[in-house]
């Protein structure tokens, strides 16, 4: 049975764009942008990280999104 409160999820991912990266324009994203996705596991966490790391299906053999994704804890 799923109860009806909230699960507070504590684990997340925060993705920015490092140093140098054209998207952080200021007409763009900004340089001090950063995004969060939040899971009530560290293993759901863990998993979509590990995911993220692999290759891309739109990416051509070898190249690597540029953003940077890090493991966090609320």
């Amino acid at each position: 049975m799923i109860s009806n409160q909230t699960t507070e999820k504590r684990f997340g991912i925060r993705m920015t764009l490092p140093e140098g990266d054209p998207r952080r324009g200021e007409h763009l994203l900004g340089p001090d942008w950063e995004a969060y996705r939040w899971f009530a596991t560290a293993e759901d966490r863990d998993r979509r990280l590990a995911d993220m790391k692999q290759q891309h299906p739109y990416y051509q053999r070898g190249e690597r999104p540029s953003v940077r994704c890090e493991p966090v804890d609320r």
